[in-house]
């Protein structure tokens, strides 16, 4: 049995009985021969007489053209027409039996459920019978279209298999007699899955099956070989074609083994991939970033190839290919946004899944304007100058020798700018030559990020010039080669006509590529020299640009899961988790089999499908080719969670960062399906390019799950080792240190981004307010500098007692699954939630696990919220509570509106600062008010009114603001209303125990006499608890940092609080709000009950850098290729399903959770230089 580890089994037992169950199932096509339980033999008879009918019906058909009763078309017909019969007979027992039982349980997919439930048969044509053979058809279309697709199938099969065709073909009737029956047994698989009951496919594009497209992907195929036969049958004898139909009829044969393995792709992945094959080597375009952008851009670029094989002239070819490509290049989808129209659905689905819009720059060229479209036009008119001039001057000139003809100065132009371009793209990263060698130019030692882009500041120099030359410059040298060349002049040829459609367009489209393309042409040219080539030659340039992007795009294919490869085999015994039972014997297979390997890989890169390492065993697999996204639907399925909100609000500020090191060339040669991490804090964020063109780039930023268990500590550990030998290295490197160490792994460090801001547990800089920092500023500064440690407040029966703790945790890092400094934090809807949400509309946050500073409260009775706690009654007595006469209204201590006596104000500014009648009826006692009225600050209240009322009223004299302190009437309402929301809240205690004081910071407000007056209120009771909670982070941070020692002081501190912190809980709405608007400060306090420790918290908003890798794309692809390998047989030591590998782990969406995803079109105009 393989084995992942000494213990741990690659299947379980159950597993193994599943695998068992299933994998035949996908074999024969859909037939369940094994079923975990007993079944009466009719089930199993039925499904193999349904099985060999199509069989049945052909051998009948083959019988009666043998006795040369019927000739072969009238025999393929019979078998046709009684196919249909059979066919049509089963879809009628399976609607029958649907009706039957009243519903219809076949949902267009496979259920994984239905194959673990038990079914009690009564007979053999039984309704549970007939669902669990032939669950039918989800659309009465699909009923008929299928059947007839059946009876054609069997029909032209028939013909197909007729023996006397095989013997015409083989001269053998041995031969094809074996050809005969095997091939009768492929038709069967086909029939079954169309027909009767549609098999589990490991090749799966679709999550769901929703229009039934599965059943179809078998028959497909078979026509796809029966075509091949037909044309040589009625056609003129070519070798080449009665070749090709040998071999096909061969290959028929194992294609239930191909399907079976997942070679061959489905209907919808197989349309997907041919038609960006086409666009991006035939047309020139770009792989697309949804499907219906693939499709438009699919048919303008074809019909731009059509109308250039018509336009008669070649001038108007070339300057209709050049004004089509460029324009075909551009993101269009900013002209409804340019007109003032919304933008369009399909080109930003980010917006649409809660993403923030990207941060806008002013600076010219980072958005499409009036500006930039000035800029567009004029490259266009002076490129369309440039080509027709160009043209028809020199065009037709006729020369010799390629070195001594008008193209030989451009020529050695292009060779010149590649060499430039390729030198100071190399010297942007981290890394040169492929990833081998440290670059000794990139900046060391990252201590800060204004000390990165203090050193970083001479490669903006040479990222400038790279733009201008590659983007501006080589453009038009790439124009004027092409339209001096003398095969323009041939172009109405089909291949000439789609090769110079495609060369004039990805001269904007990718001009890296264009260049490169053309300067392998240029070389090819000039070492021939003087002599002819004639099977090149005769291509024409444009073809044979075409040829070499197409090779070089193989190549690089190659090369690229050939490293994986490498990878895989080598980790499967260097990594000790890794090293399965059998690692040693299947590493000797693959050395004694490496032609095979070798073969799988050449295979797997000609066609641009992924190589799949099986259950991430270093045995390789062929995958179906699919689209370079992998996934089928709109990108940006994400798991909400509360870490989700941090990388929403990240994702605009680095998406500015990445256009910004795209534009410089930092990230290296970009393409689409090109993967990247990035990683900064103890977060990890995978970005992928979707689409490519002329100024823009569409990049999908998923953010990973930071939730750690031991699986990802190992895998964070590993990313940051392969980021610290690239970036945190000595300022002086030997000769050997000056290698890369990880260049065999999947991840390339390439830079670090100084652009993105995000928030930190723990602070690098503090901030300052008007020039003097406040004392919040100082606590966040102070922290910075200090060890790790946290500011805890103990709990000591009455008292406040503050120590430091060199075991509280100050980043994501220090998290696991097992020790939560704040426990378990079940969700829980406190009075200041609920109040929150009936004044706000919304509903609060829905939370999982905590996060550090959630403040949600756990008690000693699990899950219930201490307010929800009945109050002691001791003895059953009924004391501790307020006597209530029964008699009288509840409401006997509170005054109505209309009775309240008018205010008199002596001050005619003071009707600014009145507040509302309501909040002057609180149920107390005059007597109760009186008595705590020394604890009202009357100082601080003049003050404040003295700073409140020039800036409520504008400019007043001193005799105003004088005036305004001194009513009474004034001081006496602020007096009431501050004393009432005091005692409703409890706090008027000269000893309050801290987990009061945390229940109150909470919302959780224990039963007072004024409470629910209070809470009536819910603009003062916010307020109320608002001001609770300023008053606690002002104690929390003299506590720290000493007393406040003005009045100016506490107002400046009050203001930033204000203005610059949220202080409040996690599972707020405002907590949501702070993080999107980027409010630089967050304040939230945590209660550990195990150590009876309040823990305050301080997140920061700073500027931070971003370390960005390149991953290794074919091993995505090819992890996820095996995806559905994992998920329908595998498991690993946690009892789920495999998704890491020996790469990183979090890149399959249905293993991995993404917390967060947008989509991203942003421009990155590459003739603006931007620093």
């Amino acid at each position: 049995m393989v084995r992942m580890g000494p213990d741990v089994p690659l299947l379980n037992e159950y597993k193994q009985e599943f695998f068992w169950k299933r994998f035949p199932q996908t074999v024969l096509g859909g037939p369940r021969f094994k079923l975990g339980y007993c079944a009466p033999p009719y089930v199993y008879v039925n499904q193999v007489v349904l099985f060999l009918t199509p069989w049945l019906f052909g051998g009948i058909g083959t019988l009666l053209c043998q006795l040369q009763l019927l000739q072969e078309l009238h025999g393929a017909v019979l078998s046709g027409m009684l196919m249909f019969g059979a066919a049509a007979g089963v879809q009628a027992l399976a609607f029958y039996a649907a009706r039957r039982s009243g519903t219809v349980e076949r949902l267009g997919a496979p259920n994984i459920l239905v194959d673990e439930e038990e079914v009690e048969f009564t007979h053999c044509v039984s309704p549970e019978t007939v669902r669990f053979i032939a669950p039918g058809k989800r659309f009465g279309m699909n009923v008929v279209l299928h059947t007839v697709l059946a009876g054609v199938l069997c029909g032209f099969g028939t013909w197909y298999v007729f023996l006397g065709r095989l013997t015409a073909l083989y001269g053998s009737i041995g031969v094809s007699l074996v050809v005969f029956v095997l091939s009768w047994v492929t038709l069967c698989i086909a029939e079954y899955s169309l027909i009767v009951n549609t098999a589990t496919e490991t090749a799966t594009f679709q999550a769901q099956d929703i229009y039934e497209i599965t059943p179809l992907t078998r028959p497909l195929y078979i026509f796809i070989f029966i075509a091949v036969d037909l044309a040589d049958r009625f056609s003129d004898p070519v070798p080449e074609l009665q070749l090709a139909s040998q071999i096909l009829h061969v290959l028929f044969l194992f294609l239930p083994l191909l399907w079976a393995l997942g070679i061959l792709p489905p209907l919808d992945a197989l349309i997907l991939w041919g038609m960006e094959q086409a666009l991006v080597f035939g047309l020139g375009g770009s792989p697309m970033s949804s499907n219906l952008r693939l499709l438009l851009m699919f048919g303008v670029s074809a019909g731009v190839a059509v109308c250039n094989y018509f336009i008669p002239s070649t001038l108007g070819v070339v300057l209709f290919s050049i004004s089509t490509g460029f324009l075909l290049s551009l993101d269009l989808s900013q002209v409804g946004t340019l007109c003032g129209g919304s933008r369009a659905g399909f080109r930003d689905p980010g917006l649409r899944r809660g993403g923030s819009p990207p941060p806008l720059r002013s600076s010219f060229g980072w958005n499409l304007g009036c500006r930039e479209l000035l800029l567009y036009l004029s490259l266009l008119l002076v490129a369309m100058a440039e080509a027709g001039l160009l043209h028809h001057f020199l065009g037709s000139a006729q020369s010799q020798s390629f070195v001594t003809g008008p193209q030989a100065p451009v020529s050695y132009l292009l060779l010149v700018l590649f060499c430039l371009c390729w030198a100071l793209r190399e010297i942007q990263g981290a890394y040169v030559f492929g990833g081998v060698f440290l670059n000794p130019l990139y900046p060391k030692g990252m201590s800060s990020v204004q000390t990165f882009k203090q050193r970083n500041r001479g490669l903006y120099i040479a990222a400038a010039l790279r733009r201008v030359l590659l983007y501006l410059v080589s453009p038009f040298a790439m124009i004027a080669f092409l339209s001096m060349d003398t095969s323009l002049q041939l172009l109405h040829r089909v291949s000439l006509s789609v090769g110079f459609t495609r060369a004039f367009r990805v001269v904007w489209q990718s001009s890296e590529d264009a260049l490169l393309q053309m300067v392998v042409v240029v070389l090819v040219r000039l070492a021939a020299g003087n002599n002819i080539l004639p099977g090149w030659d005769n291509l024409g340039t444009g073809v044979q640009l075409l040829l070499v992007g197409l090779l070089f795009d193989r190549l690089t294919q190659f090369l690229a899961k050939l490293k994986f490869t490498l990878t895989v085999l080598v980790t499967s015994w260097t990594e000790k988790k890794q090293r399965r039972q059998s690692a040693g014997t299947i590493l000797a297979l693959n050395a004694s089999l490496c032609p095979l390997l070798l073969a799988v890989v050449t295979l797997s890169a000609l066609l641009s499908a992924p190589l799949l390492p099986l259950f991430t065993l270093p045995i390789f697999l062929v995958g179906f080719p699919r689209p370079q996204r992998s996934w089928p639907g709109p990108v940006g399925t994400a798991c909400p969670c509360p870490d989700s909100i941090f990388y929403q609000q990240m994702s605009g500020s680095l998406a500015s960062a990445l256009r910004t090191a795209f534009a410089r060339g930092s990230l290296g040669s970009l393409a689409p399906g090109s993967h990247f991490l990035g990683r900064f804090q103890d977060r990890m964020v995978w970005i992928m390019i979707l689409e490519r063109g002329y100024g823009y780039c569409t990049v999908n930023i998923k953010g990973l799950e930071l939730q750690e268990t031991s699986c990802h500590t190992v895998e964070a550990r590993r990313v940051d080792e392969v980021f610290e030998a690239a970036f945190e290295r000595p300022e002086r490197l030997g000769f050997t240190q000056g290698f890369n160490l990880h260049w065999g792994n999947a991840l390339t460090p390439c830079a670090a981004l100084a652009k993105h801001k995000g928030f930190l547990w723990s602070n690098d800089e503090g901030s300052g307010v008007g020039g003097m920092k406040s004392q919040s500023s100082q606590l966040a500064q102070t922290a910075s500098n200090q060890p790790p440690e946290a500011v805890v407040v103990e709990s000591n029966v009455s008292s406040l007692r503050f120590r430091q703790d060199s075991s509280s945790l100050t980043s994501f890092g220090d998290w696991s699954d097992e020790d939560d400094l704040f426990g378990p934090q079940p969700a829980r809807r406190t009075v200041a939630l609920v109040t929150a949400e009936a004044q706000s509309g919304h509903t609060a946050l829905q939370t999982g696990a905590s996060l550090p500073g959630s403040v949600e409260m756990d008690s000693l009775f699990e899950n219930m919220a201490l307010s929800a706690l009945q109050p002691l009654q001791p003895l059953g007595l009924g004391i501790g509570m307020p006597a209530v006469d029964k008699g009288r209204s509840a409401e006997f201590l509170r005054e109505s509106p209309g009775s309240l006596p008018h205010l008199n104000f002596s001050c005619p500014q003071s009707e600014v600062f009145n507040l509302p009648t309501g909040w002057r009826t609180a149920p107390l006692l005059p007597s109760r008010l009186m008595s705590l009225r020394p604890l009202f600050p009357e100082d601080w209240f003049r003050f404040t009114l003295g700073r409140f009322g020039p800036a409520v009223q504008g400019d007043t004299s001193e005799d105003m603001t004088k005036a305004l302190k001194e009513d009474e009437a004034l001081k006496e309402l602020h007096i009431q209303v501050a004393l009432s929301c005091l005692i409703s809240l409890g706090a008027e205690s000269a000893f309050t125990s801290p987990s009061y004081v945390y229940r109150l910071y909470c919302g959780d407000v224990p039963w007072t006499e004024g409470l629910d007056w209070l809470s009536s209120r819910k603009e003062l009771y916010q307020l109320a608890l608002r001001a609770f909670r300023f008053s606690f982070k002002l104690l929390f941070d003299q506590a720290s940092l000493g007393p406040m020692e003005s009045s100016e002081e506490l107002f400046s501190t009050l203001e930033e609080y204000e203005r610059d912190w949220f202080i409040g809980l996690v599972t707020e709405k405002g907590w949501h709000d702070s993080v999107l608007q980027e409010k630089p400060f967050l304040f939230s306090l945590g209660h550990d009950l195990t150590m009876g420790t309040y823990t305050g918290r301080v997140l920061s908003l700073q500027e931070q850098l971003v370390q960005v890798g390149r991953l290794n794309g074919e091993g995505v692809r090819g992890q996820w290729a095996n995806l559905s390998w994992e998920l329908l047989y595998a498991t690993n030591d946690d009892e789920e399903r495999v998704v890491w590998t020996l790469l990183l782990s979090s890149w399959c969406s249905h293993g991995q959770k993404y917390l967060f995803t947008s989509d991203w079109t942003f421009r990155c105009l590459y003739t603006t230089i931007t620093v």
